[in-house]
């Protein structure tokens, strides 16, 4: 039980996290042109990897 609701709460902070990075799109895109960058893809990778190996067990 607790890994299906663990499970669960990952697929909702990935789904969380996806929609973070299509709204932070903007600031993503004036913060590249002004020679930085933010790191929403390696919290999307870090959250996509937990999930996929919660899901396997």
């Amino acid at each position: 039980m607790i890994s299906r609701v663990y499970r669960a709460t990952l697929f909702a902070l990935y789904q969380l996290c996806i929609v973070i990075g299509i709204v932070a799109m903007p600031l993503a895109i004036a913060t590249r042109q002004a020679g930085l960058s933010l790191p929403i893809h390696r919290l999307l990778s870090n959250v996509e990897q937990a999930y996929e190996t919660a899901h396997a067990q």
